[in-house]
């Protein structure tokens, strides 16, 4: 067998393999003579039919099987050689087999990026401390008020002004004709003035009255979520069915009674502090975390297999996918697909690929490893977090190899980051006004 490996990039190299006819003609042979035994041909007793005839009748599907046989162990054979560490599976498209003649095929191959020891050490780190002021606190309880907010008809002759809650009929056409994106929902509620209604619907609603119907004209900004109304005007058929007010329960301890989980308003405060500090420190061990990555991207220079981008783009599909189903909607509904999903979250992927790639640099360069104690603590702490039995989730991970692998691989990183973070000079301050913990 002769190798020969071309280079197209630092990470992508074309393997050329070659092998000699004398190998071709001796598996030939013995598939053919495998077919012999076995094969039922009209005319011909078991064992006794003509090569030529089985040439004749199975000569394609003996050719693809031989073929396929010969690359999938000469591969091997020219990866061990060639010493390469693969990513991905290879590209190869077979070529006909000739059985006069040696058998020559490419395969194209993604390999890790050699990457030079990183320097972790002597980052310069800002930590935010948010803090949980009374201020944070109230906002909560009023955004859990008015989750729990009751919506009663109003009961005085008027029209719809902002702040009712309107329950509506609508339907979008375009040129005249009734769109797909946009086809009739019966009795859909919104607030009049809130924010995250079209500026159109907030503008020309008011004044009307249950039972009334308007046109109302909307045009979709270029960056709107659905790409297929996106940059378009549509007309609107909106008839108000319904005019309600929001009433606001106290901010009591009946309020507090209700969640089912607190006797008094003090103890639903406390549990909001408790949570909203947790939050806090999520959103500031994020923004840390953001600063070591942006900081060892500069500082490690290689280029990243297209497999691991590839992969990480798989994994932004499935979260929006499942994002949508929890909503019973799909991406499709959205007007999404993978195409738009890769088209504007590629260098999303290809910077999480790289983390990745970083992290295990350091794992490897500083000899990180986790113990079988610190794997159970970890899996000790999932368990608790889904309600799980420990032994049962530790079973569930024995009996599966490749995620118990994942999962420890998730605790190096975990020892990476903190290394690089006890590693690190990093200054704490306090925000000027803290905003809410999801960033908002």
């Amino acid at each position: 067998m002769q190798v020969s490996v071309e280079d197209v990039s630092s990470v992508k190299k074309i393997l050329h393999i070659e092998l000699p006819q004398e190998q071709i003609q001796k598996e030939l042979d013995s598939a053919y003579s495998e077919l012999k035994r076995n094969a039922k041909v009209k005319g011909f007793r078991p064992g006794k039919v003509p090569r030529n005839v089985l040439e004749r009748l199975y000569g394609k599907e003996v050719k693809l099987d031989v073929s396929s046989k010969l690359i999938q162990s000469s591969f091997q054979d020219a990866v061990k050689e060639t010493d390469l560490k693969l990513v991905g599976a290879p590209t190869i498209e077979p070529p006909d087999l000739n059985p006069g003649a040696a058998y020559a095929y490419d395969a194209t191959v993604h390999i890790h990026p050699e990457i030079a020891d990183i320097d972790f050490k002597g980052l310069k780190l800002t930590q935010n401390d948010y803090p949980v002021d009374d201020s944070a606190v109230d906002m909560q309880l009023k955004l859990l008020q008015k989750n729990m907010a009751q919506y009663k008809p109003i009961e005085e002759d008027r029209g719809a002004i902002t702040g009712d809650v309107l329950l509506l009929d609508y339907e979008g056409f375009k040129d005249g004709k009734p769109f797909s994106e946009t086809q009739k929902t019966e009795n859909f509620t919104m607030k009049l003035g809130d924010s995250n209604a079209m500026a159109e619907f907030n503008e020309q609603i008011p004044g009307m009255r249950p039972g009334e119907s308007r046109q109302i004209r909307v045009t979709f900004p270029e960056d709107y979520e659905n790409s297929v109304i996106a940059g378009q005007t549509l007309d609107f058929t909106v008839t108000v069915k319904e005019i309600r007010e929001e009433i606001l329960p106290p901010l009591d301890d009946e309020l507090a009674k209700r969640l089912g989980q607190f006797q008094t308003l003090s103890e639903l405060k406390a549990s909001i502090q408790e949570d909203l500090k947790r939050r806090y420190e999520k959103r500031s061990e994020h923004e840390l975390n953001e600063q070591i990555f942006k900081a060892m991207i500069d500082r490690a220079s290689f280029e990243v297999p297209e497999p691991l981008v590839d992969y990480e783009m798989d994994q932004i599909v499935s979260d929006t996918e499942r994002t949508f189903a929890q909503r019973d909607m799909s991406m499709e509904d959205a007007g999404l697909s993978r195409q738009i999903l890769t088209e504007k979250y590629r260098d999303v992927a290809e910077k999480q690929a790289r983390r990745h790639l970083i992290l295990s640099k350091i794992v490897t360069q500083e000899k990180l490893e986790v113990s079988e104690a610190e794997t159970d603590e970890a899996l000790k702490e999932m368990a608790e977090t889904y309600h799980q039995p420990f032994d049962v989730l530790k079973q569930q991970f024995v009996a599966q190899p490749d995620r118990l692998s994942f999962f420890k691989e998730t605790l190096l990183e975990k020892k990476a980051i903190q290394l690089i973070i006890s590693n690190s000079d990093i200054e704490t301050v306090t925000p000027e006004a803290a905003t809410d913990a999801s960033g908002q």
